[in-house]
């Protein structure tokens, strides 16, 4: 598995830097702002290109509440805004449309996208209610477009919700590996930016064998390096906006420092 994501990646241990969507249309919260949607898409990826980020991933974090299964208009409009910036993307690129598994392999498919994050398996109960994933359909589709080059990196521990498997999350996490053919596994917090239990990270690390296991949640300039050396890759996106606040803009000054910080511990 290793493997697969060192094609991918340039650098061991890869940052993954999120840029998130404003509310797309058919969300609660959209505006009718296209342009504004794609100025601020532009300004993320610009900002995290700048600083050295050795990857991206582009998100519909602002399409509250979340879906389980998304209207067709976010996979349209995901695909079209990704697509007008394409030429100016100059990293590895993923894709994660909350939460929808099928709609998260659509895209990437469409937009030619090399790794995607989210929740394949387990059944949830939460703020929308009961929550049953279908890895197998999932799997199953992702083969019939003919897109098994696209890393899949699986959520385990999903945020906003509470697992409806009383296992131990290292006996889950063994269990997912063998079961349901993830290319790489993340470990979130119990919300968007807040930290994981680096015990039980350590403990699924512990019970999980060659396969990447991600942090997924909570990292930032105070905690980078500490995490960074327990791991085989960070996605951060709270940690690198202004305040860190989710839903702001990225802040430049934060992706250098933490991408700074990297460059010594990679030494």
């Amino acid at each position: 598995m290793f493997n697969k994501l060192h094609k991918v990646f340039k650098n061991i241990k890869p940052i993954i830097g999120l840029v998130h969507a404003k509310p797309l249309p058919g969300s609660p919260l959209y505006r009718n702002n296209d342009s504004e949607i794609l100025d601020s898409l532009k300004y993320d990826l610009d900002a995290l290109q700048e600083g050295n980020i050795d990857a991206v991933m582009f998100a519909n974090e602002n399409d509250r509440p979340y879906q389980y299964k998304v209207n067709p208009s976010t996979i349209a409009c995901m695909s079209y805004f990704i697509g007008k910036l394409k030429s100016e993307i100059i990293v590895p690129f993923g894709i994660d449309i909350a939460f929808d598994p099928m709609a998260t392999l659509a895209v990437a498919k469409a937009t030619g996208a090399e790794f995607v994050r989210e929740i394949f398996t387990g059944a949830y109960a939460g703020d929308s209610g009961f929550w049953n994933t279908d890895c197998s359909e999932y799997l199953r589709y992702r083969k019939s477009i003919d897109a098994e080059n696209i890393i899949c990196v699986y959520n385990i521990m999903a945020e906003f919700v509470y697992s409806l498997d009383s296992r131990p999350i290292e006996k889950i996490a063994k269990s997912i590996v063998f079961s349901s053919l993830p290319d790489a596994i993340s470990i979130s917090g119990n919300i968007t930016g807040e930290s994981i239990d680096i015990e039980l990270f350590k403990r699924v690390k512990k019970n999980v064998k060659n396969i990447p296991l991600f942090i997924n949640t909570g990292v930032n300039i105070k905690n980078i390096e500490k995490m960074y050396n327990e791991c085989d890759g960070i996605f951060i996106g709270t940690g690198l906006k202004v305040g860190n606040e989710t839903f702001q803009k990225v802040d430049k000054k934060k992706v250098k420092d933490i991408m700074n910080v990297v460059k010594i511990l990679r030494q």
